[in-house]
């Protein structure tokens, strides 16, 4: 599951794989592009915002530009990976960090006096915008969510033990497993008709007596699933009958299709159900704000609570504390008009898909600003097969749909994540970040349509 390092450059050239600088040729145009030092256009005119025109991020040492550029060569285009979006922040929370700014000195923050109005304001997003009653005095500010997974990890499930995912699922987990000298148990989604399903069968089978805590991501990072209160409700009785703690990762929250519902663990009408759980979120892709280094985590069970917070330390800053309140207590016009954009992104790629790379399938994610996409046939015919097969003798060996990535971005100037970091059933399968401007989007997916229409 680990990324190849930098070095896998030197691979792909000795393979024959296209070169991945200057490949491309001029970047289509993108009309008003900003870049850094430039003062951009207007972001709202009126009470509309404009999620439309394409903001620069390079130059700024963000990994979804700055770091595929430098992995992948000048030749990137588009950068369509790590999960963050492109968008300007909403107003409200830069005006309250300069407002923090005036006031220069950046002393020690105290935690019980700092917190308490940032958990009141993640109490009532909670409850105003998802129908849950998360009582303040039982959130535990993390400098992140996977502070908080490691944490609940480590407490329910010993060194060498199972930790129970469905899959394809969140890469990051992985990473968490690793930290915390635990396995993967990976049960695998049923994709038919475009859809992801569990296999309850399977499921259940894996809730071996050394499966003790079961990662759920809901809504499902890459697949885009939004799990039914049903479905829910029979993961959290087989967890509960068979003594494996939910450790539930909602982080995407707030990005859920119109027409569909989001139902937070904690807030099942089982109390024994949820009182088997902890929930980890944060506000952070909401906003796109993970450099603030904010997320929280919660539990309706008091012995839970204490028992994590033994695991966990939160070492959080300032104007991230700043940043995230701001968020919480004033961007929700921001986000509402956001939700309409990311939106109508998915119907774009959809219908865009359908009408000229029929080849490749993806059916509209329900939640997430992510696009789960099978390319099949496709990866045969740039020869992923015969290129992974090659590296493996080599200091950096890749998986096929580590070098359909690269060729991806060699060809296109379009960079993906590779599927198969997100466990068993990501095969063929790579995924897009569609949180970003349109017209990005358009160039992206027609550079793919060229290069693979050229194969």
């Amino acid at each position: 599951m680990t990324r190849t390092a930098l070095n896998r450059r030197r691979f792909l050239h000795g393979t024959g794989v296209a070169g991945l600088a200057g490949m491309i040729g001029t970047p289509a145009a993108v009309a008003d592009v900003s870049l850094p030092g430039k003062t951009p256009p207007p972001y709202r005119v009126g009470d509309r915002y404009d999620f439309d025109t394409p903001y620069s991020r390079i130059g700024t040492d963000c990994t979804k530009w700055d770091y595929q550029i430098e992995l992948f060569g000048d030749g990137i285009q588009v950068g369509m990976g790590i999960a963050d979006l492109d968008f300007r922040a909403a107003p409200c929370i830069g005006e309250a960090m300069q407002a923090r700014m005036q006031h220069e000195n950046w002393g020690y923050l105290n935690r019980e006096l700092g917190y308490a109005s940032l958990k009141e304001a993640i109490s009532r997003w909670n409850a105003e915008r998802h129908g849950v009653m998360v009582d303040p005095g039982t959130i535990e500010i993390a400098s992140g969510v996977h502070p908080g997974l490691i944490a609940g990890i480590t407490t329910f499930s010993p060194p060498g033990s199972r930790v129970l995912l469905m899959t394809p699922t969140y890469e990051g987990f992985y990473s968490d497993l690793r930290y915390t000298n635990t396995v993967a148990n990976e049960s695998e989604l049923v994709f038919e008709n475009g859809r992801y399903h569990i296999d309850w069968d399977d499921l259940e089978a894996r809730m071996t007596p050394d499966t003790h805590a079961m990662l759920l991501c809901n809504p499902q990072n890459p697949t885009g699933n939004v799990w039914s209160e049903a479905d829910l409700l029979r993961i959290g009785e087989l967890c509960l009958k068979h003594e494996v703690v939910v450790i539930a990762d909602e982080i995407h929250a707030d990005f859920v299709r119109t027409g569909v519902r989001y139902t937070p663990f904690a807030s099942l009408p089982d109390k024994a159900i949820v009182n088997n759980s902890i929930t980890c979120k944060a506000v952070t892709k909401t906003f796109n704000l993970p450099a603030t280094k904010n997320a929280y985590w919660f539990s309706t069970n008091p012995v839970y609570v204490e028992r994590v917070k033994k695991n966990h330390r939160a070492d959080i800053n300032t104007l991230g504390v700043v940043a995230n309140e701001a968020a919480y207590r004033h961007g929700t016009d921001w986000l509402d008009q956001l939700l309409v954009y990311i939106d109508g992104n998915h119907a774009f790629v959809e219908s865009y898909l359908k009408a000229n790379l029929p080849e490749v399938t993806y059916t509209r994610a329900q939640g997430t600003f992510l696009a789960w996409l099978h390319f099949g046939e496709i990866m045969d015919r740039v020869g992923v097969v015969e290129k992974s097969e090659a590296s493996q003798g080599s200091d950096t060996p890749m998986t096929e749909t580590q070098v359909f990535e690269a060729w991806l971005a060699g060809n296109a100037g379009v960079q993906l994540n590779d599927g198969e970091a997100y466990g068993k059933g990501s095969r063929r399968c790579m995924r897009m970040n569609i949180g970003t401007s349109r017209q990005l989007i358009e160039l992206a997916l027609g550079n793919m349509t060229r290069a693979i229409s050229a194969v």
